[in-house]
């Protein structure tokens, strides 16, 4: 099945795409903040196709994000990118065996264009992995608390541990990824909206809207598989 924006997704991108500029134009910030937010926007978009070339623009939003955390002093989430970026590789491989097997592609050329066949999670196995997210996050916050000179231990703990769990689901294709990512974008919108950071809101604020959007195309290329 071969997955080609259709002209909501290239308008949804566009919107995406100017809210990031209108954002830096109206609060001027850092200029890799708009080119992470731009990066993102694609990432995030070519994601919810299950496309491919989503770790392509991944790989420049995280290079350019964990900078911007480094600027903040936000170790945290340099330690969270580290991750991501590892993720990013072994996504890459696991998407590509996935769409090679469904044995409808030849190159690359057509397989970057071919939906991924995505999977879905039991109910009662998402309640054990948010139950666990939720425990684990508690555990990790209160260790930052006690231990670390970390100033907001459970909110680093409380997008750290979710995001780790969403990338996992996210490279093996679960559509419920979609729950915990829009969960930990609304923390960043806060973050970031504290911080004065207006690119990073705008780029949180539509990546919030694109989880709905990716749930529901999930959804769709689960039941076409």
């Amino acid at each position: 099945m071969n997955q080609r924006l259709t002209w909501f997704d290239h308008s949804f991108l566009v919107i995406g795409l100017l809210t990031q500029v209108v954002a830096y134009i109206w609060m001027p910030g850092h200029i890799i903040s708009l080119v992470s937010g731009l990066l993102g926007i694609c990432s995030v978009i070519l994601g919810s196709q299950g496309n491919i070339l989503t770790f392509l623009f991944g790989f420049g939003q995280i290079i350019t994000y964990t900078y911007l955390c480094y600027v903040v002093g936000c170790y945290g989430g340099i330690a969270l990118n580290i991750f991501y970026f590892l993720s990013q590789i072994y996504g890459i491989y696991i998407w590509h065996k996935r769409i090679v097997l469904i044995g409808k592609t030849s190159n690359l050329q057509e397989e970057v264009q071919t939906a991924l066949p995505t999977r879905r999670l039991e109910t009662k196995t998402l309640a054990f992995i948010t139950l666990l997210s939720i425990l684990v996050s508690l555990l990790v916050g209160y260790l930052l608390k006690h231990y670390t000179n970390d100033t907001q231990p459970y909110l680093d703990a409380f997008t750290t541990i979710p995001a780790i769990v969403a990338q996992v689901l996210m490279v093996l294709a679960y559509r419920e990824q979609w729950y915990l990512w829009l969960a930990i974008d609304l923390i960043y919108v806060g973050m970031w909206l504290q911080a004065g950071n207006y690119c990073m809101v705008m780029q949180y604020a539509f990546w919030c809207i694109n989880c709905i959007y990716g749930y529901w195309k999930w959804t769709k290329l689960s039941e076409t598989h």
